[in-house]
């Protein structure tokens, strides 16, 4: 019990050094360069301790729970040797962390509004709808490909680097065919993938099972993960755009 007290603590305070350069820079811009005083001070200031708190519980939930298990289950598919069910779980981990992760949901729901503001898509509900959850589950689904191509890559030892070059050569190259509309929001797509929900399960799957597998170095094998599922909502958004 104690030491989960001060496990909690800790991410505590690690929260709040994290979050204080954001308050400091904010503070001094408004109250020294626009020489304002800040509006609804009591409010902004249970915002951020509300911040803080959510932060805190996020981050430890996160190390306590979800980056053991993820760690777990990838060295236990590997010791038990069967690469069917250790590649579903690499796509559906990967899917699934994506299609619950808020940045990505609230970019969606952004993009179907500002498409539907230019004529894009129709201004209903139900058509904003639809965009957005077909912009989400798209990205999730080429995170689970690419998180599965992760996977091969370690259990192949190939060299990360052709596979990521040869990626941005895709993105490229669907740059030059996609609708101009969906370029900038495609490229944003690659970047909120590898935010506070997928980044601490697929690390976990990678370095488990670099770990677990004879003559794979958790280091040089076990990261670049991420690195594909940032790549490859690009290519899958641009798509995405061309199709609609």
């Amino acid at each position: 019990m104690n030491e989960s007290l001060s496990g909690f603590l800790r991410t505590l305070l690690g929260s709040l050094r994290d979050l204080l350069p954001i308050i400091l820079v904010i503070g001094f811009f408004q109250l020294v360069i626009l020489q304002q005083p800040i509006q609804n001070l009591s409010e902004i200031a249970l915002g951020l301790f509300l911040v803080v708190l959510g932060l805190t519980f996020f981050i430890y939930g996160l190390e306590m729970g979800l980056f053991p298990i993820g760690a777990a289950m990838a060295e236990a598919l590997a010791r038990k040797g069967s690469l069917p069910w250790l590649m579903a779980f690499s796509f559906l981990l990967g899917f699934g962390t994506t299609v619950a992760e808020p940045a990505l949901i609230l970019v969606s729901s952004e993009a179907a509004e500002v498409a539907a503001a230019a004529g894009l898509i129709g201004s209903s509900e139900a058509e904003q709808q639809g965009y957005a959850d077909g912009l989400r589950f798209t990205v999730a689904f080429s995170v689970g490909l690419a998180i599965l191509l992760g996977v091969i890559r370690i259990l192949k030892g190939w060299p990360i680097q052709y596979l990521i070059i040869g990626g941005y050569i895709g993105v490229v190259v669907m740059t030059l065919f996609a609708p101009d509309e969906i370029i900038g929001l495609a490229y944003d797509a690659g970047g909120v993938t590898t935010s506070t929900v997928t980044v601490p399960l697929v690390t976990a799957l990678g370095v488990g099972l670099a770990s677990s597998i004879r003559g794979r170095n958790p280091m040089t094998d076990g990261f670049g993960l991420i690195a594909f599922a940032s790549l490859t909502p690009m290519i899958f958004v641009m798509g995405y755009g061309m199709a609609i």
